[in-house]
């Protein structure tokens, strides 16, 4: 199905020619207004992250040693694979990575393509629920998501330990690169071994071409690091947080964030965000900053922890509004809670906890923060905070406006054909969205799943929509979710973005796609404008 070449750079190279389906990423534009909104990418072409288990019952036979030392219960057919968790909680297969490709037809996705990534740029694991989000470039022209350098079918990756960076209390005692993979606007692959989150997972990439003015290519990374016993090693809590790299040169990664505490201590030792700095007693070292959700607005980084007992699960702005930390000032890069969001641990439990995955800035004063929920089924359905919160930034301050929840049917069971168990919705994910002509923003999202089973990371999930007024500021009794990707078996997904494009030259004069000008999705049309969104608060 591809036709690839590669060159020998540190950064391999595949240049994809077809998808699946037999339709290449298209280049296609369409240019009338500026962008408005964090989205710069083509407004009418929507890509899903995908994880498809590939294994089969001899991927693990009853009774063979896992890679922690438990003993497998259970072989390798899906979903029963996944009960081996209950012995082994590093428990997860390789598995291929699919980018679904979606046209949009108002408010329905129309399938055209999907995209197999080679295994040898990167796999995903399976059924590690905050991985392989993708994230759009501010220029529009790269989408980027993180795996693993592994093969398809092989265990326990995603708490192995990174290369040099081997904790020798880490009951996972594998060694494999974290990848950040890049996706361009040609079709073209590219990856980048980085060699951080030695014991976790990388959870997302994102590509600035452009950095505080400056032509410089360059990844920030969010993730958590660390799966051994007692006290961390300095060169995991180095691991953890935001990092950053040079596309293309493996190796290059380096922590984001000032030291807090001392290295060697048990508690206190972080880089970036300390519990400590706000008067709460230290926590474990290396896990205050276990993010998983970023975002760039505005020339500045904004990453969310949502998951963990440590630390304080809210959004965090990385470094100075309107500036990105870059190698010179990575160690010198302070973090800070925006003003109004949660900032106390009590944020960390509970149904009425805070648990953002996902951010999406509507504009300047606009932002859209995914809930996941507390994880349990029991909550899901009268939990205030899962589903999409939409909150307002005026006189120094951000506040929630309300939760979108209508038509996530939140706590109810759903049937997947073939699927011993029915898992609920419980919340979302990753997002990303869109602003229409008539002052609406349509947003997409991914689901998180509650239910019976014995790993809920495995439960098929769905890809919803919704479109929101961004002016409202009180919930609007007629805005619901609809489903455009129904969960099918052995597959989930995870990340949600619009295709990238290119901008540069003639190629960001007016397009359309074929039908005329409108197509009938009312949505912003100039995917090369700059993104016009102020600086952070």
């Amino acid at each position: 199905m591809f036709k690839s070449q590669t060159t020998p750079q540190t950064s391999r190279r595949v240049i994809v020619r077809r998808l699946i389906a037999g339709t290449a990423l298209s280049p296609v534009l369409f240019a009338v207004h500026p962008a408005l909104s964090q989205t710069a990418g083509n407004p009418h072409e929507l890509l899903v992250g995908t994880a498809v288990y590939a294994g089969n019952a001899s991927t693990v036979t009853v009774g063979q040693t896992l890679p922690t030392g438990a003993t497998a219960v259970a072989d390798g057919s899906y979903p029963g694979v996944f009960n081996n968790v209950a012995v082994d909680s590093n428990f997860g297969v390789t598995a291929p990575v699919v980018i679904k490709k979606f046209h949009l037809e108002g408010r329905r996705l129309r399938e055209f393509g999907a995209l197999i990534v080679p295994a040898d740029v990167a796999v995903t694991s399976f059924s590690s629920k905050s991985e392989l989000s993708l994230h759009l470039s501010p220029d529009g022209k790269a989408v980027t998501f993180m795996g693993y350098d592994a093969a398809v079918n092989q265990l326990d990756v995603s708490n192995s330990n990174s290369p040099n960076h081997v904790d020798p209390t880490n009951p996972d005692t594998g060694v494999h690169a974290r990848v950040v993979a890049e996706l361009d606007f040609d079709g073209s692959l590219h990856r980048t071994k980085v060699n951080v989150y030695s014991g976790d997972n990388g959870r997302g990439a994102i590509r600035a071409n452009k950095v505080n003015g400056t032509q410089t290519d360059q990844y920030f990374t969010v993730g958590n690091a660390g799966n051994g016993s007692g006290t961390q090693p300095a060169l995991v809590v180095n691991d953890t947080g935001v990092q950053l790299a040079t596309p293309g040169v493996d190796g290059s990664d380096a922590v984001v964030g000032v030291q807090q505490g001392t290295p060697g201590s048990k508690n206190g030792f972080q880089f970036g965000f300390s519990v400590a700095q706000l008067g709460f007693a230290a926590d474990k070292s290396g896990k205050d900053d276990n993010f998983r959700g970023l975002a760039i607005s505005g020339n500045t980084l904004y990453v969310t922890k949502g998951s963990g007992s440590n630390g304080i699960n809210t959004v965090y702005q990385v470094g100075q509004p309107g500036v990105l930390p870059t190698r010179g000032t990575a160690a010198s890069t302070t973090f800070s809670i925006l003003p109004g969001f949660p900032n106390n641990p009590s944020a960390n439990s509970g149904a009425r906890g805070f648990y953002p995955f996902g951010i999406w800035f509507a504009n300047a004063t606009t932002l859209y923060v995914a809930q996941e929920g507390d994880g349990n089924l029991a909550d899901a359905a009268t939990s205030p905070t899962a589903g999409l919160q939409k909150w307002i930034y005026a006189n120094g301050s951000w506040s929630l406006a309300y939760t979108l929840q209508q038509g996530l049917n939140l706590g109810t069971l759903y049937h997947v054909n073939g699927y011993p168990t029915d898992p609920a919705t419980g919340g979302l994910r990753n997002i990303t969205g869109r602003i229409n002509r008539d002052g609406t923003a349509t947003l997409f999202a991914v689901t998180s799943t509650v239910g019976n089973s014995v790993e809920p990371g495995a439960d098929p999930n769905q890809v919803v929509t919704i479109t929101d007024r961004v002016a409202a500021t009180t919930l609007p009794a007629n805005e619901a979710f609809d489903v455009v990707v129904p969960p099918a078996f052995g597959m989930v997904y995870r990340g949600v973005s619009f295709a990238p494009v290119n901008c540069d030259g003639d190629h960001g004069r007016m397009k359309d796609n074929g039908r005329g000008h409108d197509d009938g999705n009312n949505a912003q049309d100039d995917v090369c404008g700059p993104t016009r969104i102020a600086a952070g608060h």
